[in-house]
Parts: C-alpha cells; sequence; structure tokens
C-alpha cells in the first residue's frame, strides 16, 4: 500500500495544483520513483488511498501498465496513516481470504537503494521481506541513521536494539529516522481505534509487546516534505550521477 492522501501543505507552493505525490525531482513524480522501487520486487498489487486532487493522481496511476492498481478513496474523510490502512484491509486481503503481512511506504520516500557483496543493487523492499519473521514481528520499519537522513531537520525516531527490536523516544535524541517504508501484519490492526489515527500508536503497542523491529538502510534516504527538501534532492542526485 502507498499513502498517498495527504494535503501537500508543507510542499506549497509546488502542490497548489498538483498533489504531493506528482511533486518531480528531476523530472520523475515522487510516487513514480517509488512505485519504480516495488516493481523491481515483483510485487504487482498496489493500493493507493486519494485526498487532495485525487482523480489527477488517479489518472497519472493508470497509464502505467506494469502494476495492478486499487484505490482507497479518503476524499470525504481524510483518515491519517493508521486509519488509511485499516480502511483498505479488505483489499490487502491475501489468497483464500487470509490476511497476509503487507508493505507500506509514503509516496514522497526518496531512497537509493545500497549495494551488495556482488556490486548489484540491494532492494531495500526486498531486504525488508527477507527479514520479515511472522512469528516474532507485528511491523518491521526501515531506518536510516540520523546523521545519514538528508534534509532531515528532526531529532530521530528510534534506538535499534541488538535484537533488533526498537525503542521510540519521543522528542528524541535518538540514532534512527523512520523512512517510511514498513512491513505490518493485519493483526497489528486488532483493536485499533475507529477513524482517523496513526500508525505510531499501533508500534507503540507492538513495542510493548517486543514485537516492533527494525532494519537499517544500506543506502541514501532524502527527506523531501518542502521545496528546499526537491531542490536538496535534486543536487544529491547529480552529486551522486543518479537518475
Amino acid at each position: 500500500m502507498v499513502l498517498a492522501a495527504g494535503k501537500g501543505t508543507r510542499m506549497r507552493p509546488l502542490t497548489n495544483r498538483r498533489p504531493k505525490p506528482l511533486v518531480q525531482v528531476a523530472g520523475r513524480s515522487l510516487i513514480d520513483r517509488a512505485l519504480d522501487r516495488v516493481q523491481e520486487t515483483g510485487l504487482q498489487k498496489v493500493i493507493v488511498n486519494l485526498h487532495y486532487r485525487g482523480e489527477m493522481l488517479r489518472r497519472h496511476l493508470d497509464k502505467r501498465t506494469d502494476l495492478n492498481f486499487h484505490y482507497s478513496d479518503e476524499r470525504k474523510l481524510l483518515l491519517e496513516t493508521g486509519g488509511g490502512v485499516k480502511k483498505a484491509l479488505n483489499k490487502l486481503t491475501g489468497k483464500a481470504g487470509r490476511p497476509n503481512p503487507f508493505v507500506v511506504l509514503n509516496s514522497d520516500a526518496l531512497w537509493l537503494d545500497g549495494f551488495g557483496k556482488a556490486g548489484a543493487a540491494d532492494n531495500a523492499l526486498s531486504r525488508l521481506a527477507d527479514a520479515w519473521d511472522g512469528r516474532r514481528m507485528d511491523a518491521l520499519l526501515l531506518l536510516q541513521p540520523l546523521a545519514k537522513a538528508l534534509g532531515h531537520s528532526g531529532a530521530g525516531d528510534y534506538r535499534l536494539q541488538r535484537d533488533g527490536r526498537l525503542a521510540r523516544v519521543p522528542g528524541g535524541p535518538a540514532p534512527y529516522v523512520f523512512t517510511g517504508i514498513q512491513i505490518l501484519h493485519p493483526r497489528l490492526f486488532e483493536q485499533s481505534p475507529r477513524g482517523a489515527f496513526s500508525l505510531v500508536r499501533l508500534y507503540d503497542r507492538a513495542e510493548k509487546t517486543g514485537r516492533l523491529f527494525g532494519l537499517k538502510h544500506s543506502g541514501v534516504w532524502m527527506d523531501v516534505g518542502t521545496p528546499e527538501g526537491v531542490t536538496m534532492a535534486e543536487e544529491e542526485l547529480k552529486t551522486l550521477g543518479r537518475p
């Protein structure tokens, strides 16, 4: 699932006439950059939630033929991250009606994969899938070291324990930033609130039961939540020689 229902307030004036996921960085939209990484993993079914200028975003995505899109409409009521995923759970049901773990990512997450031992690109989503252990985990978050979180002005979100479990540090400082890329299991949403709520509430609950885990990203991650962040990202891509 791709979270694309934000209002894009911090990205103005770039979002005056388009939704934030369609803001371009170096000639390609944020959401297409994220979806390119999804397509590389072989995943096909993608649920996208819609709010601000949702029809424009839908028309744009429907032009892609490499992924199978389904939409969750939040144009009448914005449900935040947790409520948005909860509303779409019925679309995320696995084969034979069994709920499977699923990937969730922010539509404005901009990252570059690291490289493995053989020099090949080390797809972050594939690394998350390989690290997933449903016996121990309800949520697995991809983290970036705060010192390497380009354009990020916050104080960090989590401490990463030796066994991979996470401890949130409200207000920071903390050594790791959550990238907005994750794998979740539907059971995380059992007894969750109705209406709008943040996924952080569910992370905190999973942390208390020892079922919140993290994985360190091996590449580059950029915070592109503002026009200044877009400019920074374009400069970084140019410096790295990456499209």
